[in-house]
């Protein structure tokens, strides 16, 4: 059965906050509150916990995984930045962006993709997140949290307590946060593109 916390999505409480990081720390696999839709995600070098996030979305080993970050520095750390990425990552986030980036050495193997040494970051808009990060110290690994035989993903919580309850450890009810996916943006060659249109406003990139 897995734990269950409200935490206020403006103003989280500290001690909720640490019991979420101490239960990541010790290997749960978490469901969380993103500014764009619920996420599911562990500790970043816990490879039991993703293999068990694989199995509940019934994903495939090729499957890329995001990293969610607090800051800048965050992603300066793992994936390699020019200038011109820093520039548009410091005008869009925090924000519903996900930004495809070359992995710097910090990234494990695992997390990259195979042939182009890829990899998705991104920094939310969302304090809860931001509160926990801020926490925990290095980034959570993560996707969203879309169902196997599903097209978007688990918005109201008492759903994922009903589906995921024996599945997860922890589920963190931050409110509602909707069902639009991220705006992926690719910063790893020359001028930036979108290859996904989500919430994230495409006219702040193509301007």
């Amino acid at each position: 059965m897995s734990q269950y916390l409200y935490i206020h999505p403006d103003n989280p409480q500290p001690r909720l906050i640490k019991q979420a990081v101490e239960m990541i720390n010790k290997g749960a696999v978490v469901v969380f509150p993103t500014d764009s839709s619920y996420a599911i995600g562990c500790h970043l070098d816990d490879k039991k916990a993703v293999d068990r996030i694989r199995q509940i979305r019934n994903l495939d080993k090729n499957h890329n995984f995001t990293l969610v970050c607090r800051d800048l520095a965050d992603v300066s750390n793992y994936a390699n930045v020019d200038n011109q990425a820093y520039r548009f990552l410091k005008r869009l986030t925090p924000g519903a962006y996900t930004f495809i980036l070359k992995a710097s050495r910090e990234v494990p193997n695992r997390l990259i993709h195979k042939k182009r040494k890829e990899i998705g970051l991104r920094i939310p808009d969302n304090q809860i997140i931001s509160d926990l990060l801020a926490s925990l110290g290095q980034p959570l690994m993560s996707c969203t949290l879309i169902l196997p035989n599903e097209a978007f993903p688990v918005t109201d919580v008492e759903d994922v307590r009903d589906l995921l309850e024996k599945h997860v450890d922890l589920i963190i009810d931050g409110g509602h946060c909707g069902i639009e996916p991220t705006t992926v943006v690719h910063l790893e060659e020359g001028k930036p593109f979108v290859s996904r249109i989500g919430k994230g406003d495409v006219d702040f990139i193509e301007n």
